[in-house]
This record gives structure tokens, C-alpha cells and sequence, in this order.
């Protein structure tokens, strides 16, 4: 997934979950979050950032807060970037060649990001983005998230009837060590991401390649359940 013209800036605040101040070249500028989550541990005061110039005329804002740097880690921080990288590379051939890759289809009461079919045999992936990170471990969610526990019961019933099923983390940044469930923030979604492994859902996680202009799947991250 690439970017276009980008702006490096310095974090300043952000006073709801929607946009943020940033200072850009000596200027005050007000940029869009491309990420509703908390992200206290990302967005801190005097924080590298880059952010995506639009030329859209109708938006009010024009600039995207995309990237920020955490230590020597830079962190890919727009929700909608697990998605997109994800589908290009299920479509190069990620988890095996696919006839069919589906965004967006619905099982149950559920939604999933995709829907493959490989020989014939179905298969509902939902992604899931992962910035929180300490120490080279990542975890998610960074917030309680009851729609994530709906989507791993789905994922269950999927497998109950004969379908296959994944839940794909996708870890914004490089060079990590292991994901593991946000126990202490959501242990209702590591005790549901447990059973869903146990009844057969694939639980994958892969960590991203991220510059400030691009971010592409790199390298399985080991689940630690």
C-alpha cells in the first residue's frame, strides 16, 4: 500500500478521536486520524509523525496523521492500512494461491474483511490491526472491543459448519518479537481468540515493512496463546 505526498511534522495534541494538532515546517496544522483507538502510548507530545497531503477540495482538513515513530520503531497507525496491505497480498498469493478474494462479505451476524475460495473450499478472514507494542511483544486490542469477541464466536460457527476460518492480525511495524492477547485491557477477546483456536480457527499474525510513504506485509509474527 503506498502513499502519496507526505509531511513530516511534530505531535502536539489531540483533543478528540478524530483529529489531531500537529506542527508541520513551523506551522500549526490540523491533521484527520485515520485511527479512533486510544493510542496514548503512540501519540505523545513532541512525537515524530508523517502525514498524507489530500487534494480532495471537498475535505476540510488536508492533511492524514499516518506514521508516528516510537523509540527506533516506525509505526504505521491508519486503520484502514491492515485491509488494504492484506488484500494485496492475499491476491500475490498470500496464505496460497486463491481463485476468488472477496472483500467485504457477510456469515451470520457478522461482516468479515474477506472471503476466499482455494479448490473450491471457502474460507472468512477477518483482519484485525495491531499497533500497541512494548518491548518487541504486541498485543491487541489496546481498547475493549466486543465487536472483535462477535467476530471470533462468528469465525466458531463458521467452522462448526464446514467452513475454513483465520482471524489475521496485522502488525503496523517491524522487527517485533510475538503477538499475544491484550489480557489486562479485553480478557473477555483472549479468552474468546483461546476458544477460537481450539475450535479450529487459524490464528495468524504477520508484522509490515513501513515507511513513512508505504506499508506491505513482511514476516509471520509467533501467536503466543
Amino acid at each position: 500500500m503506498e502513499y502519496g505526498e507526505m509531511k513530516k511534522g511534530r505531535f502536539l495534541r489531540r483533543p478528540n478521536r478524530f483529529i489531531a494538532y500537529v506542527e508541520i515546517d513551523g506551522k500549526e496544522e490540523i491533521c484527520h486520524v485515520k485511527n479512533t483507538g486510544r493510542c496514548r502510548e503512540l501519540l505523545r507530545p513532541g512525537a515524530e509523525v508523517c502525514c498524507a497531503v489530500s487534494d480532495n477540495p471537498k475535505r476540510k482538513t488536508k492533511l492524514d496523521l499516518i506514521t508516528v515513530r516510537k523509540g527506533d520503531r516506525l509505526i504505521n497507525m491508519d486503520s484502514q492500512a491492515p485491509n488494504t496491505a492484506a488484500g494485496e497480498w492475499l491476491r500475490s498469493g498470500g496464505l496460497g494461491r486463491a481463485e476468488l478474494v472477496k472483500p467485504e462479505q457477510r456469515f451470520g451476524q457478522s461482516r468479515f474483511d474477506f472471503y476466499l475460495e482455494r479448490q473450491g473450499k471457502p474460507m472468512y478472514l477477518e483482519v484485525k490491526g495491531v499497533t500497541l507494542e512494548e518491548g518487541g511483544v504486541c498485543r491487541f486490542p489496546d481498547a475493549p472491543t466486543e465487536r472483535g469477541v462477535r467476530h471470533l464466536h462468528t469465525l466458531m460457527r463458521a467452522v462448526e459448519q464446514g467452513h475454513r476460518a483465520t482471524v489475521f492480525f496485522v502488525v503496523q511495524m517491524d522487527n517485533v518479537r510475538d503477538f499475544a492477547p491484550n489480557d489486562e485491557t479485553h480478557p473477555a477477546f483472549g479468552e474468546a481468540l483461546r476458544q477460537a483456536a481450539s475450535a479450529g480457527v487459524q490464528v495468524l499474525a504477520y508484522s509490515c515493512h513501513v515507511t513513512p510513504e508505504e506499508v506491505t506485509m513482511d514476516r509471520p509474527v509467533p501467536v503466543l496463546l
